[in-house]
């Protein structure tokens, strides 16, 4: 055994990291303590703030903690209306996006690879123009029934997911042989319609979920063109509603940052069963 140990490690095919034990050993790993230093300040990083948030919210003046900011919140005015109206704005949006994006991004990679580079630099536009110059833009071209609407906004925010919605669907198509998939479909018989949604759309279910989860966080946390656009979705609650009590104000922004992250965590376990199918049928 120490005489095949070493011919190994004369080839090079020994990995020092990871020592080559018999079988039924215990391999040893080494501790990365580099990693583990990164992970331990980047949760510091965002915990100590939402700890901070939620003792301010929670405190009295007396310095002793009470449940009362957050037994009062269903009773605060205004609030029911502007979660509905975010809700509804988020769904709209993710619509909308899924329907214009998977499409266009299908048929760039089928029809027009070398139209890509251009597509980049084209949804990488919305970061880089300021959010309160797109809505006055907005505001000033759109018809009057367009801006009496709430949904307004909701034309506004495909534009603000664009760039992550792309990439996110570029990266899933790129991982893929998209023609040879389409050829196949084709040469079956199936339409346009039936190859997107019944053989693209399945091995995009993983992209499609991550750009759904970006569309509803932006969505569900975008304050500027609402406020301008004179809307009081749940972020523009928040904020007029911290100048009458802070206490509570801080506690529904705590809740929403919950419930916003049970929400995601929900989309994403979608394709949780899915991946372990693929890993059970792989080692079977």
């Amino acid at each position: 055994m120490a005489s095949i140990g070493t011919v190994f490690e004369a080839e090079g095919l020994v990995d020092h990291e990871f020592p080559m034990v018999p079988d039924g050993g215990n391999r040893r790993y080494r501790i990365r303590w580099g990693r583990g230093l990164i992970l331990l300040l980047a949760g510091a990083y965002f915990l100590i703030p939402i700890y901070a948030a939620l003792k301010f919210s929670l405190q009295n003046i007396d310095g002793k903690f009470s449940l009362s900011p957050i037994t009062a919140i269903p009773s605060q005015p205004g609030l029911g209306a502007a979660f509905f109206l975010s809700v509804r704005l988020a769904i709209v949006t993710m619509v909308i996006t899924m329907l214009l994006m998977v499409p266009t991004v299908i048929y760039v990679h089928l029809k027009m690879p070398r139209f890509r580079r251009v597509m980049e630099v084209v949804t990488i536009l919305p970061i880089v123009i300021p959010p309160i110059v797109l809505i006055l833009g907005v505001l000033h071209a759109a018809p009057l029934w367009l801006k009496s609407s709430p949904y307004l906004l909701s034309l506004v925010y495909v534009i603000l997911a664009m760039p992550f919605v792309y990439r996110s669907l570029d990266s899933g198509l790129g991982a893929l042989d998209v023609k040879t998939l389409v050829e196949a479909s084709r040469s079956l018989g199936a339409g346009w319609i039936a190859t997107i949604w019944r053989v693209l759309v399945p091995n995009l279910r993983a992209a499609i979920l991550s750009a759904t989860v970006l569309t509803v966080a932006l969505v569900l946390g975008e304050f500027t063109m609402a406020s301008l656009d004179l809307w009081e979705t749940l972020p523009v609650w928040i904020v007029d509603f911290d100048q009458t009590n802070a206490h509570i104000s801080t506690a529904v922004a705590m809740l929403s940052l919950i419930g916003t992250w049970v929400l995601l965590t929900l989309i994403i376990s979608l394709d949780r069963p899915r991946s372990g199918k693929l890993r059970r049928n792989r080692t079977s």
